[in-house]
């Protein structure tokens, strides 16, 4: 090899090098994955570190997500959600297995985690208690627990319920879903799904109202924080978010006259 061309070489290894030390070089393959101690933040994410997970192929209700049992009773199913995935994993640590971006939430991640010493995942478990629904288009990995849940009328199907994509957007007249759902009591039923007065969630006091002009940004609605000189005047918000990651991750902005408070 001549000397000019060992020069070549070396410089385009010395190159290759520079840009995978610096994090230009992308690994091709599948995504990585992560053990640690998790922190719910919802009924189907999980903080891992700084990295937050959504349930891969399972959408549960969201907090501030209101359902009726049932005896046609409203009761909080998001907040009740959450719990169970709390209890499923039982202050052990996690395992999360990246699938990718999720495009719709933010900088948040898909994922299918596991708590230590458990065979199953925590989507298949949590879509098997009924506390959650399969996204559509319904993966094979989670359709088994998905339709037994139903089937069995198992937690939020044996009530009645939006699906919490159409929650999310303020779908009111979308499918109800459920084994108490009554077709002589539709108007009814879309007043409790759909209060006026949305019951804000503990420790959850952003408000999120749904607002065409947030469109401009690519936004379906706009958060109000306290101190917020907007927040006093947004009595009925269509949303409770606990924080400005949750608001933005479903696509809220925050209102232009706001600060963050001091």
């Amino acid at each position: 090899m001549s000397f000019r061309n060992f020069f070549a070489v070396a410089r385009t290894f010395a190159l290759v090098s520079f840009f995978a030390l610096s994090g230009f070089l992308v690994t091709a393959g599948p995504a990585g994955a992560l053990t640690a101690a998790a922190t719910v933040r919802d009924g189907n994410s999980i903080q891992l570190g700084d990295v937050t997970y959504r349930l891969d192929g399972v959408d549960a209700p969201e907090l501030d997500q209101v359902c009726i049992d049932d005896h046609a009773d409203p009761w909080t199913c998001g907040v009740e959600a959450r719990e169970q995935l709390t209890k499923l994993i039982n202050k052990r640590p996690v395992r999360c297995d990246d699938v990718g971006p999720e495009k719709r939430f933010g900088k948040r991640h898909r994922a299918i985690c596991t708590a230590e010493g458990d065979k199953t995942s925590l989507n298949e478990q949590l879509l098997k208690l009924g506390f959650a629904i399969a996204q559509e288009p319904i993966k094979a990995n989670v359709k088994p627990a998905a339709a037994e849940a139903r089937a069995a009328s198992a937690g939020i199907w044996k009530g009645c319920f939006v699906a919490p994509q159409e929650f999310r957007t303020g779908k009111k007249d979308g499918a109800l879903l459920g084994a108490a759902c009554r077709p002589d009591r539709d108007k009814e039923i879309r007043a409790a799904l759909f209060p006026e007065d949305l019951t804000m969630p503990p420790s959850c006091s952003i408000k999120g109202k749904l607002a065409v002009r947030a469109r401009v940004t690519g936004n379906i609605g706009i958060y109000h924080l306290r101190g917020c000189p907007s927040y006093p005047a947004t009595t009925k918000p269509d949303r409770w978010f606990c924080s400005e990651d949750d608001a933005q991750a479903a696509g809220f902005r925050k209102a232009y006259n706001c600060r963050r408070p001091k």
